[in-house]
């Protein structure tokens, strides 16, 4: 327990040292700050349709993977789990390579009105790309978790497939499922390498935080810092208390 304890030492001493370093004022004259104010909505609506997307296409997914025979799931969980060994800088150096301006889809989608660099789309390619696998994964063990008996009892009273998946299995999965997205939209709100290679605009707070840093020094970049990390622990526990307890 106690080396546990100097592990949750080490996690907190580096946010509470980011929190109390900055005054109310400086925290106010940052929020006031037109730029911040858009990095802040660009953030928390793409880690939001990044969460909902990773609802969308993951839970299906997650739950292919945990009813299905391991020949095929073995591999497709070990690509689902690759964007989370990827460095995100490489991350964003491969989505350039297939939606970037000079590739048939970029180019397509552009021609389309629909820009896949340097615009809201992108952020959240480059966020579905490196957060979604949290869902997958995480949902994929929730499933996992879920005895088949019940959904073979379920059946066998003449419930279809679709109905038994949405009255038991989900049910029964869900602190695992809402475990999943929450990580899902934190990663997003964090994710900055991807990001600032397939979106520089519009900013994130990453973003955002990392201009502030290049370009006026770690004093100035710090109040952004401490408005993501607010942001972040208020959705965080707005989330958890709006929903079940996903941690337990």
């Amino acid at each position: 327990m106690g080396l546990g304890a100097l592990l949750l030492l080490y996690y907190g001493l580096p946010l509470i040292a980011l929190l109390i370093t900055q005054s109310p004022a400086e925290l106010g004259e940052r929020l006031a700050d037109a730029q911040v104010r858009r990095a802040a909505l660009v953030s928390l609506g793409a880690a939001g349709t990044t969460t909902v997307l990773s609802a969308l296409l993951g839970l299906p997914l997650a739950y292919g993977l945990a009813r299905g025979p391991d020949w095929w799931t073995t591999p497709v969980t070990a690509l689902v789990v690759l964007p989370l060994v990827f460095p995100p800088i490489v991350s964003g150096m491969l989505l350039l390579s297939v939606f970037g301006p000079s590739t048939w889809i970029g180019s397509a989608a552009a021609t389309a009105g629909l820009p896949l660099t340097r615009s809201f789309a992108a952020v959240v390619l480059a966020q579905t790309f490196v957060a979604s696998p949290f869902t997958v994964i995480t949902a994929k063990s929730a499933f996992e978790g879920v005895p088949r008996r019940y959904e073979q009892a379920s059946r066998l009273l003449g419930t279809g497939r679709w109905t038994t998946l949405r009255r038991v299995t989900l049910p029964l999965a869900a602190p695992g499922v809402a475990a999943g997205l929450l990580l899902t939209f934190a990663r997003s709100m964090g994710e900055f390498g991807a990001t600032l290679m397939v979106a520089y605009y519009p900013r994130t707070l990453p973003v955002q935080i990392w201009v502030a840093f290049t370009t006026l020094g770690l004093d100035s970049a710090f109040p952004v810092a401490a408005v993501l990390a607010l942001l972040s622990i208020l959705v965080l526990v707005l989330l958890n208390r709006l929903g079940p307890n996903a941690w337990e």
